[in-house]
């Protein structure tokens, strides 16, 4: 009998049998640490608990508030979930649609039509699932083998996406003799799921994982009308557009269809701008339009758009930024870790960002200050600033829906938007692209495009910057008058081709490395577009260059 060494994060050795998978060993050894980790690193790569062990090496546990973790948790989730909709309803259409209230909206289709009483059969069914503890099987087909799996089951749009899929094998998953594909590690058991939720949010559900911050205990859902409105928006925009999925998208591509697709979608943005203006003209008491998102939004871009629009509407907008109210350096807030707090709200100067609005509001002219940068200090625009008679005032910035900004301004005088990409197509109808990872990807680009920085650097920095967004942001979503949606359903084709070459060069002793992989595994499944079909007005141009409101 083979035995082999193993090495444990303790220093600890074990001499294994050889070909055992990982859990085996975790069980038959009582491994302390290792007991609810849902996955690992052995040779400091991460590893399913499934992998079968051929050579000596280094077992260490992922802590399971890793993100990884976190990630592995919800997707085997979600097969469970998808098991139990397809063992109760066989013939019903499922989609896994997109976030809300950090819960995993999705449609179930069938007659009748989905109510509570079916949502506490899925999940007394999902319950049964992991009371049975199913073991979860990864099998390697030939792609035209998982092809016809799919065709089997009447999942066309599965079927859609391998076709253009590079790989002639292609890895699925299997429990209890269901299969699908997902784009990240998997648990090796249904049993390791304990805490999750499942919820009627007419016209679908809402699938609630545990919080990040504790996995013992579901998230909270909190109420989002507007947020869910604006992914309505979003589908019926696909609708429009008729493209569902990558699959439906690659076929566009495939067939040069796109260009019209390319026109139609920059005229539904165009629209919606159109729209938004129109209601700040109507509302005549509006004088201040406060622009509010996430990083790599397209802010910048949707405020010159936006300016465009108002001037057809007789309104001269007046550009302010918040940026120019920053507090000199050494008077800037610090965070836990004693380092300069920039995205707090008070890093800026709010006595004198208020006092210059009123004072601009009352038709006064105003000098207004001007932050450097590079010296960390102000200094003040020689020409003073007044507000024309039919002048609106617009602020860009990531706390303009926070009411603490604006205080000494009356809420009729001020019209509030917030801007995000929400993603309105996803890989297929059981696997999301997250808005967050078209961000990523933007932001990737522009990174490297302008300011010559590493894909690493940039995923290095991200969960920073999303730290920043949930304490500064997210949280005043709800507060905004409208919604603006700055996703174009055909940028990852644009993207794809800067972002892929960029994300290779990330090393596997990498930090990043795996996100990177991550990435890379969906860009794969998604044709080129090229570049010169984009508008030099789109949102697009914003992250690519070669847009006709700046330069870089």
């Amino acid at each position: 009998m083979d035995r082999i060494a193993l090495t444990l994060s303790s220093g600890e050795k074990l001499f294994i049998k050889k070909g055992n998978k990982i859990y085996e060993i975790i069980k038959e050894n009582k491994l302390k640490g290792y007991e609810e980790t849902l996955i690992v690193k052995f040779n400091g790569k991460l590893t399913e608990l499934s992998y079968r062990i051929q050579e000596p090496g280094i077992l260490e546990p992922v802590s399971n508030l890793n993100k990884i973790s976190i990630n592995t948790y919800i997707r085997t989730l979600q097969f469970i979930f998808i098991k139990a909709v397809y063992d109760l309803f066989p013939n019903a259409i499922l989609e896994i649609e997109h976030t809300l209230s950090k819960g995993i909206y999705g449609e179930i289709y069938k007659e009748p039509k989905l109510n509570e009483e079916d949502i506490e059969k899925i999940k007394d069914k999902m319950n049964e699932i992991i009371e049975k503890d199913y073991k979860i099987n990864k099998v390697i087909l030939d792609k035209d083998e998982a092809i016809e799996i799919f065709r089997s089951y009447g999942l066309e749009d599965k079927c859609r996406i391998l076709k253009y899929s590079r790989d002639s094998k292609i890895e699925l998953y299997e429990l209890g003799g269901r299969y699908d594909y997902f784009y990240g590690p998997m648990a090796f058991s249904t049993g390791v799921i304990k805490v999750f939720d499942l919820m009627h949010y007419s016209p679908g559900f809402i699938l609630m994982p545990p919080k990040e911050n504790n996995p013992k205990e579901v998230i909270e859902f909190i109420e989002q009308k507007k947020l869910a409105k604006i992914f309505t928006e979003a589908e019926d925009w696909a609708r429009i557009l008729q493209i569902k999925d990558i699959g439906a998208l690659n076929h566009k591509v495939a067939n040069k269809e796109i260009v019209d697709m390319v026109r139609i979608a920059e005229a539904l943005h165009e629209k919606k701008v159109a729209y938004i203006a129109d209601m700040i003209k109507d509302r005549e008491t509006v004088k201040v339009v406060l622009i509010a998102g996430p990083s790599s939004s397209g802010k910048t871009t949707f405020t010159r758009r936006l300016a465009i629009q108002l001037r057809a509407n007789g309104l001269i907008p007046v550009p302010i930024s918040l940026d120019d109210y920053f507090l000199n350096r050494e008077n800037t807030p610090r965070d836990e870790n004693g380092d300069y707090d920039f995205e707090s709200i008070y890093a800026l100067d709010l006595e004198l960002f208020n006092d210059n609005l009123r004072d601009l509001l009352k038709g006064k002219e105003v000098k207004v200050p001007q932050f450097n940068f590079f010296t960390g200090s102000r200094s003040w625009h020689e020409k003073p600033l007044i507000i024309p008679e039919n002048g609106i005032m617009l602020i860009e910035g990531i706390h303009g829906l926070n009411e603490m900004l604006t205080p000494s301004i009356s809420k009729e005088n001020k019209f509030k938007i917030y801007i995000s990409a929400l993603t309105q197509l996803n890989l297929d109808n059981h696997n999301r692209i997250s808005t967050t990872d078209v961000r990523i990807i933007r932001r990737i680009v522009r990174d490297y495009l302008s300011r010559g920085y590493r894909a690493e650097d940039t995923l290095k920095m991200w969960p920073s910057i999303r730290r920043g967004e949930e304490k500064n942001i997210f949280v005043f979503q709800e507060e905004s008058d409208v919604m603006f949606n700055s996703n174009l359903i055909y940028e990852l084709c644009v993207l794809k081709k800067y972002a892929e070459p960029e994300l290779r060069k990330i090393s596997e002793d990498s930090p990043v490395y795996y996100e990177a992989l991550r990435l890379r595994s969906f860009l794969g499944l998604i044709k080129d577009l090229d570049g010169d079909l984009v508008p030099d007005n789109s949102i697009l141009r914003e992250f690519i260059g070669g847009s006709c409101f700046y330069k870089y």
